[in-house]
């Protein structure tokens, strides 16, 4: 069981006994143990109730029901309300903005009972009747639960990557005489896919799917919980099946169709005369001509210099600033941008301009500190308010050595008004990247609508960095428009937005999400050395 299904337990249970009117210090105390869970960086699975206890939030109630789903494999709080309640309807508490006051009331006064027929009462303009709700509240709702339906049945790339990789050494290790490779979704590193795909030259039917732990039934094959699809092929057609099942369409459509006549992969691209080209970017066809006499290269993890856009106990971190800067020195890196929440962020505990100034004097210490073999930077994620300016005074904007300009707030905003919004944040002089411009939740929120193109054309004009939200639930700026800015010259940077200090090492997603969309090392921003990085803040 893992720290994400553990702590989404009890986001269901702060839930249900919310629809159900239950004790509200109750409800209070199992969404904020939701929240501590869902942040925790270590293992949960490996602490005794001392260690659990001692989590700051989790008392002896909730290590006592930690310990309980760990064992049992339920809550029996929880069985006793989900027991009560309809699933469609545990369903609907699921959908992103959609909480149990509204789910009780379009369940109580409409009978709804399911994401689908809440849809189908907003399409025939049903829910926009009840008390407090209107056409636009119904409006909203339906995008969000025609989301969430569109999402059930996917993965995030970061949860499954994990169990792929296992499951691919558990069948080399039971049938090492045959060949066997991971292919589509995951071998193509899509941030969202539909579950693990796995090439063999062994035939399915004589595969134990017991002693690898895959699970068989009417739905299908399950390992850890995700879909799992057996492709097979032998001999020569293995390194064509594999090629044709590890790319996308448009890519396969453009690729010289007489070069899979066989063999490895190695030997598919050289019968096209074209370099090998990793299954992660082979989306458009432009890659090929890329490859084509010419080995392009790539950005790596270990082009990273400096972990850019972080955040402390200043705001809402898990770890001081002292520890965060030490763990990103210890990890090799040569700088670490700060940039805590802006005072607008009052949900995160954004920094009124007296907490900035203490923040500085910690920054001027810990450098001094450091001498010459690290250095920490003063940035701040300033809150882009509704009119696109930023929510400080020049006196203070003009104090950090960068600021990170987002969008939080007001997110139901249409194309038009979400782009001038940028744009005007944009044109700020003080803002040095526009942190992630969708405000997307990969599986849970879909991104505000913006018009990209004019929003990279801005970026191009004032010289602002496009942040790839390296997250794995957001990926934002989506890969998608890594070469629109390439081509306008306008650099990326690859940041984890880290709440805690493993969270630093989101950095290898935001890398897999750049290589989709052919980013280089040369058009990265964070790749710069410390000297580079340091004159690049000077540069405006």
């Amino acid at each position: 069981m893992t720290n994400k299904q553990i702590a989404a337990a009890f986001d269901m249970l702060a839930k249900l006994l919310e629809l159900h009117d239950d004790n509200p210090f109750k409800i209070r105390s199992y969404a904020n143990a939701y929240l501590t869970l869902r942040k925790y960086e270590g293992d949960l699975t490996g602490l005794d109730k001392e260690q659990l206890s001692s989590i700051k939030g989790i008392g002896e109630a909730i290590s006592d029901k930690i310990l309980e789903l760990r064992t049992t494999g339920e809550i029996k709080t929880l069985k006793k309300y989900q027991d009560k309640t309809p699933p469609g309807v545990q369903d609907m508490l699921r959908i992103k903005g959609l909480g149990p006051k509204k789910v009780k009331q379009i369940w109580m006064e409409l009978g709804i009972e399911s994401p689908g027929e809440l849809l189908y009462a907003c399409n025939e303009n049903r829910v926009s009747s009840l008390r407090g709700f209107g056409e636009k509240v119904q409006a909203e709702i339906a995008e969000k639960t025609e989301y969430f339906l569109m999402s059930k049945g996917k993965t995030l790339y970061h949860a499954a990557h994990g169990p792929a990789e296992l499951l691919l050494q558990k069948i080399k290790m039971l049938y090492p005489q045959f060949r066997h490779t991971l292919c589509g979704d995951v071998r193509r590193l899509m941030p969202e896919l539909h579950g693990i795909d796995l090439l063999t030259d062994m035939e399915p039917e004589k595969i134990e799917f017991e002693k690898l732990e895959i699970e068989s039934s009417e739905e299908g094959l399950h390992y850890s919980g995700m879909p799992v699809f057996i492709h097979h092929a032998s001999g020569d057609d293995y390194g064509k099946e594999l090629f044709v099942r590890s790319c996308s369409e448009t890519f396969l459509a453009a690729f010289p169709a007489e070069a899979l006549a066989g063999g490895d992969e190695e030997v598919i691209f050289a019968r096209a005369g074209v370099h090998f080209i990793p299954p992660e970017f082979r989306e458009a066809p432009t890659a090929i001509d890329l490859y084509r006499g010419q080995d392009y290269r790539l950005i790596e993890v270990t082009d990273i210099c400096g972990i850019v856009h972080n955040h402390t106990t200043y705001s809402d971190g898990l770890h001081t600033l002292e520890e965060m800067s030490e763990y990103v020195r210890k990890s090799g890196f040569a700088y670490f941008l700060v940039s805590d929440h802006s005072k607008s962020a009052g949900y995160a505990g954004g920094l009124k301009e007296d907490r900035v100034q203490e923040q500085w004097l910690e920054i001027e210490g810990l450098n001094r500190g450091y001498g010459d073999d690290f250095v920490v930077f003063k940035g701040i994620e300033s809150d882009i308010l509704a009119d696109g300016s930023l929510d400080y005074e020049d006196d203070i904007l003009q104090g950090f050595d960068a600021v990170i300009a987002s969008v939080h707030s007001i997110l139901n905003m249409d194309e038009g008004r979400a782009t001038t919004r940028l744009i005007r944040a944009i044109e700020n002089p003080y803002t040095r990247i526009l942190g992630h411009p969708t405000g997307r939740l990969l599986l849970s929120r879909p991104g505000y609508p913006i018009d990209y193109k004019k929003v990279i054309d801005a970026c191009a004009a004032n010289q602002v960095v496009m942040e790839l939200n390296a997250n794995p639930q957001r990926l934002d700026i989506d890969w998608t428009w890594v070469p629109y800015c390439m081509e306008k010259g306008v650099k990326i940077s690859i940041n984890p937005d880290a709440h805690s200090r493993e969270a630093i090492h989101y950095i290898k997603y935001g890398v897999a999400a750049a290589r989709k969309g052919g980013l280089t090392r040369e058009m990265c921003l964070n790749t710069l050395s410390r000297e580079d990085f340091t004159h690049w803040l000077k540069s405006k």
